[in-house]
């Protein structure tokens, strides 16, 4: 949730452009309207609001899904008003979300008989996930300590400092502490042997990244799984792997199939997976699988009956609507195994055409790699006259949306841009977004050329003797500053 610092002035009224074909009077911004307001006028009301929106098909730094079928948006549309966790009233889709979990465990080779049944849950996202398998690590760790008659007020979890936002939230608001390992120029992912160093009795699981939100790179949970195999040996402990495959769940099974990073690895006790990124439905689901029903403490379930039957439930939340779920049945047997290996071979092939077509600007650096999650990091070879910042600030003039940001701990220095390639991102998109990224670079090289001859001019006209000659250095810092002031002006500040 977004917190607002919107000013909140008493005064302050909201204004139509074509509903005042309904209603004359202004709307307050802040407050409820005293009087109802005709339905069309309200509709069109918000609607010319909404039109400020960026494209969501043009958002691309956005792993989420932007694109359906008609007949998928129908079927979310019919299913908008039932309530998912009335799990009486709507047994169907109760049935199609326990598919849907098999499915997924099939899919990462959960250890489980054809005739069982595996054990895991639909959220709202990978967030809700990562925090019930986080929960379920840290109550399995603290009965365990307690059985053995030591302290379990000090839980931690190790990861890398590529993680995430919400594994930062996990460990504040359940209080654990959280234990990275930091990255350096080069090596943008979790290093699996300095994570086996920072493990100790205390450490409730280490947590693996399937698909780094800054690169799209996989880590090695292979490797980690063998060296932490080493050191339980070693050290009598259980410390279990969590694999967070929020981004690369769906993209490893059918673009690396020989890729061992889930379930056939013995410690990787649980996976999590948002279906709403390369899962190809709309925003808000997301699952988490557990290997056994060993793995999720029976005291985390909570068994409710007013809803008309004894149900069992472990989420966060309590209610939530049903569309995303049977969204993502939908996608299942309407794709199936070729279909979604057919989409991810798509996107990896106009993820790389889009690299193809950057590299030969001559002014970009490839960051990301060729295996991983099909998007495109990249920095710039020279930020001495301008900075990918200004890159994705001039962008937005084509309406582009492209996220400029700089590394985590250890890596701040490196600035990237990054492209997430959808499967609605097709190659003439690609073609376009290559073409206006050199009509900026174009235009900023063009307007660094009018700063220097300006500088220069200022410079010449203000001394009154022969112009004192600087070093290349000071030219450049005084370029640069210049320059920067002027983007200054033109940005503006926000929460996002």
């Amino acid at each position: 949730m977004v917190i607002s610092t919107t000013r909140t002035d008493a005064g302050e009224s909201l204004n139509s452009t074509f509903a005042s074909r309904y209603v004359c009077t202004s709307l307050p911004r802040f407050k409820l309207p005293e009087r109802p307001t005709p339905r069309d006028a309200a509709y069109q009301i918000i609607n010319d609001e909404l039109m400020l929106d960026g494209n969501p098909r043009l958002n691309l730094a956005s792993f989420v899904t932007t694109w359906m079928e008609p007949e998928c948006d129908k079927l979310m549309m019919e299913a908008v008003n039932k309530n998912y966790v009335d799990m009486d009233e709507y047994p169907v889709t109760t049935e199609l979300q326990n598919r849907c979990v098999n499915m997924i465990a099939h899919l990462f080779n959960a250890p489980i008989g054809e005739d069982e049944i595996a054990v895991g849950v639909g959220t709202v996202g990978s967030s809700e996930a990562i925090m019930l398998a986080g929960l379920a690590f840290k109550r399995k760790w603290q009965n365990k300590r307690k059985a053995e008659g030591k302290p379990y007020d000090k839980p931690n979890i190790v990861t890398g400092a590529n993680v995430q936002v919400c594994w930062e939230k996990f460990a504040r608001y359940f209080e654990v502490e959280l234990k990275e390992v930091k990255l350096s120029e080069g090596f943008y992912v979790m290093d699996p042997v300095k994570a086996v160093e920072l493990v100790d009795e205390n450490t409730i699981c280490v947590a693996a990244i399937l698909g780094s939100t800054l690169t799209g790179e996989f880590e090695d949970v292979k490797l980690l799984n063998e060296l932490l195999l080493k050191k339980n040996k070693e050290t009598g402990w259980d410390t279990p792997i969590h694999v967070d495959a929020a981004s690369g769940g769906f993209i490893a099974p059918f673009l690396y199939p020989d890729l061992e990073w889930d379930f056939r690895l013995p410690l990787v006790k649980s996976i999590n997976v948002s279906g709403h990124k390369y899962g190809l439905v709309y925003a808000g689901v997301g699952w988490v699988v557990w290997r056994s029903k060993e793995d999720l403490p029976e005291e985390l379930i909570f068994h409710i009956n007013y809803l008309g039957t004894d149900q069992p439930t472990f989420t966060l939340n309590f209610s939530k609507g049903s569309s995303q779920i049977i969204a993502q049945y939908y996608q299942f047997i309407r794709l199936g195994f070729e279909g979604y290996k057919n989409i991810m071979e798509n996107c990896r092939e106009n993820a790389k055409a889009l690299k193809e077509g950057l590299e030969k600007t001559g002014k970009f650096e490839i960051v990301s790699k060729d295996i991983g999650v099909p998007l495109v990091a990249f920095s710039l070879k020279d930020s001495s006259m301008h900075t990918v910042f200004d890159i994705a600030d001039n962008l937005r003039r084509f309406g582009w949306i492209v996220p400029a940001y700089t590394m985590p701990a250890n890596a701040e220095h490196i600035a990237v841009l990054r492209v997430v390639i959808r499967e609605d991102f097709s190659r003439s998109l690609a073609e376009r977004l290559i073409t206006d990224i050199q009509k900026v670079l174009a235009d900023l090289d063009h307007r660094a050329t009018k700063i220097v001859t300006s500088v220069s001019l200022e410079t010449a006209k203000n001394a009154d003797v022969a112009v004192v000659k600087k070093t290349v250095e000071e030219t450049e810092q005084e370029i640069i500053s210049h320059w920067k002031s002027l983007v200054n002006k033109k940005k503006t500040s926000g929460v996002c």
